[in-house]
């Protein structure tokens, strides 16, 4: 009877365990919180290799503890069966770039001793088959770009002019760690991140892989970039701007050069514009695909097409005439018949190919997602990076049109978290404008109940709110907030003429296509208009600033790297080649400079209580147009305070100061829009 028992407890037991162990609940997930941005994986830049079994990656990462962003290379197999962590070192790793007999994967990273790391990236030279890195480059100045000639025997390096100034005890008359000062004679002097500029510029270098020796094959007062090898080795295409004043001018054009010092530029491409892109070198060496833009005028508003042109110089063809959809990325097929590329579309982007002898774009891929940094191998696979609202980018193959994940460096944070709904979002402007947008739902949205809506402006203007991941996005939903993002005429994805629907006219449609959005969200119940809020940053900012002059309903708004008082922008940022092709001289032409500036100069129907955010040394849009509107509220009583990220530039990249900016932004929304006692 003893034993008996005694089994029968056990097959109890055993049943007990086994139903625990095989269960199929999962755990409860958890609304998105702030903590959560610094456990992102930023996955980048996919790279086949050579025999197409393997796809080398960089993964972005953050260490609070430590208040700074690391980078590393990864790869993955292609059949998605083991990923491999490359490198692990403090300072970050780009670039990654397989040599041509598989064996090696290059990058760009600034390693070292105090005095290494004053010469800027360099190549490094990893074994895939494991070992230490090998620094191959030695070279002032720093390397932005590279490529590996066919035969792998070679290098071109784009190559940064050192910095004079690096050495200043060398500067006859000064001190040493003083210092001289800037002497500026340029049009165009300034810029975000590079600060003011010298006459440095960016040349193509020869580097031998043997002898570990470079030298430059191009000099001069012209920036060459995005350098490709002809499939023979014998020849290298680039882009550069050579007109008789670079900076006054928006013609860049396609280069050939020979592989050898001495040689001669001969230009490929004569079209008054932009000519740019990575050139692409068609299998046989015959031709060059490049992406053609619009005329210079149109500097902030371009729509790329593919173009090719004969190798030797000649009649380029526009192959994607009546797309009227920007694209990049144009990659030849092994056979040489036609090119693959991806195209910008309403909220989504995907991979097109064409014929090379032109006709009808195809389609490839579709649905509600972004596609990006398409890698094509000689085999025809193709890898790439693909997000949609709910999924982080990730590395995916493409075939026969059907993604395949490979990477997977986000999939643990996912299957904590309870995500935001995206949904497309349609409205009619007063002029009957149809605009497009993104509406993010909290998760356990109740139908029939209105909530706090936050009106979030994508900057540009020249982009779009589209179906890829955005964190803001889902923490502000998570709080509670109904989030919508609209694509308002000036923003791509709708066609040419979308696009430049606000040429010289400045926050008018633009703002007209944002109130109509919020008015339809109202309409249909989701929204309580008493609980309104607007921000964005850059032409976010600027379109913030625009918006709570002509309508006073939004009780909470967050202007970041923004400007009013546009006339005030005139020489003090990046931007002078536009101003003064589309808005004229201020002493010439005042009255289209009073128009943008109207947000300013109508400061005193602002009742918005807004909060200003922005980089100490932000080039692109700098403090003064942030400082000038939180001056204007606070002469008026307005509510308002002024942030200021020390050492700062237009993007907030520390990740302390990224973090707060979250928090401060959200603790302005709750003030106003969610006031004590309050859903």
């Amino acid at each position: 009877m003893k034993r008996h028992a005694l089994l029968f407890v056990l097959i109890v037991l055993a049943i007990a365990f086994g139903q625990a162990v095989y269960s199929t609940e999962q755990p409860a997930k958890r609304p998105v919180k702030i903590d959560d941005f610094a456990r992102l994986r930023a996955v980048g830049d996919p790279q086949l290799s050579p025999d197409g079994k393997w796809v080398a990656y960089t993964v972005g990462t953050i260490d609070l503890e430590k208040d700074k962003r690391d980078t590393d290379l990864w790869m993955v197999g292609w059949d998605g069966g083991e990923e491999i962590r490359l490198t692990s070192s403090p300072e970050g790793e780009n670039r990654p770039r397989w040599s041509p007999d598989n064996r090696y994967i290059a990058f760009l990273a600034s390693r070292g001793d105090e005095d290494q790391k004053k010469k800027g990236s360099q190549v490094w030279l990893l074994d895939r088959r494991g070992g230490e890195a090998q620094c191959l480059t030695d070279i002032k100045g720093g390397i932005s770009d590279y490529s590996w000639s066919p035969d792998g025997k070679r290098l071109v390096l784009v190559v940064s002019d050192p910095d004079p100034d690096d050495e200043p005890e060398k500067k006859e008359g000064w001190k040493r760690k003083t210092k001289p000062p800037l002497l500026i004679d340029r049009y165009h002097f300034k810029a975000d991140r590079e600060g003011y500029l010298g006459n440095r510029h960016e040349h193509l270098w020869l580097f031998d892989l043997e002898t570990r020796k470079g030298e430059a094959i191009t000099s001069g007062a012209y920036d060459e970039l995005s350098p490709a090898w002809s499939p023979d080795g014998k020849r290298i295409a680039f882009m550069s701007n050579r007109a008789p004043d670079p900076d006054r001018s928006g013609d860049s054009n396609i280069y050939v050069i020979e592989a050898r010092s001495g040689a001669e530029v001969r230009p490929v491409t004569t079209f008054d514009g932009p000519d740019g892109g990575r050139p692409a070198w068609s299998p046989d060496g015959q031709w060059i695909a490049y992406l053609q833009g619009d005329e210079p005028r149109f500097y902030a508003y371009h729509l790329n097409k593919l173009a090719f042109v004969p190798a030797a110089g000649g009649a380029a063809r526009v192959l994607t005439p009546s797309l009227d959809r920007a694209v990049e990325s144009q990659l030849w097929s092994a056979d040489g018949q036609s090119l693959f590329f991806l195209v910008e579309d309403d909220r989504t982007s995907y991979v097109g190919r064409v014929a090379a002898t032109g006709g009808n774009v195809e389609k490839i891929t579709g649905g509600r997602r972004v596609v990006s940094s398409l890698s094509l191998g000689s085999d025809g696979k193709i890898a790439l990076l693909m997000s949609t609202a709910a999924e982080l980018p990730e590395v995916h193959a493409l075939e026969n049109g059907v993604f395949r994940r490979l990477s997977h460096r986000n999939d643990a944070w996912l299957s904590e978290v309870d995500l935001a709904t995206t949904e497309d979002f349609t409205s009619k402007s007063k002029d009957g404008t149809v605009v497009n947008s993104l509406l993010v739902k909290p998760a356990g949205f109740k139908p029939g109940q209105k909530y706090p809506l936050l009106l979030l402006i994508h900057g540009g203007p020249n982009g779009q709110d589209e179906h890829s991941f955005s964190f803001d996005q889902e923490f502000f939903a998570a709080q509670g907030y109904i989030v919508l993002a609209v694509n308002y005429r000036g923003s791509s994805g709708r066609g040419s003429a979308f696009q430049k629907a606000i040429y010289a006219d400045w926050c008018n449609k633009e703002v007209s296509d944002l109130i109509g959005a919020v008015n339809e969200a109202i309409r249909l119940g989701i929204a309580d208009p008493e609980r309104l809020g607007l921000g964005g940053w850059s032409y976010g900012g600027i379109l913030t600033d625009a918006t709570i002059a002509v309508d006073q309903r939004f009780k909470a708004g967050v202007s970041g790297a923004g400007s009013s008082l546009q006339l005030t922008m005139y020489g003090t940022d990046q931007y002078i080649l536009q101003y003064e092709k589309e808005l004229g001289l201020p002493w010439k032409s005042l009255e289209p400079w009073i128009k943008v500036s109207s947000a300013f100069l109508h400061a005193d129907r602002i009742k918005t209580p807004t909060l200003f955010m922005c980089g100490e040394k932000d080039f692109n849009v700098p403090i003064a147009g942030s400082e000038q509107m939180y001056q204007a509220l606070k002469s008026r009583g307005v509510d308002t305070q002024l942030i200021v990220y020390p050492g700062q530039f237009h993007g907030i990249t520390m990740p302390s100061y990224a973090r707060d900016r979250l928090e401060r932004r959200l603790a302005w929304y709750d003030k106003y829009l969610k006031p004590a006692g309050s859903q």
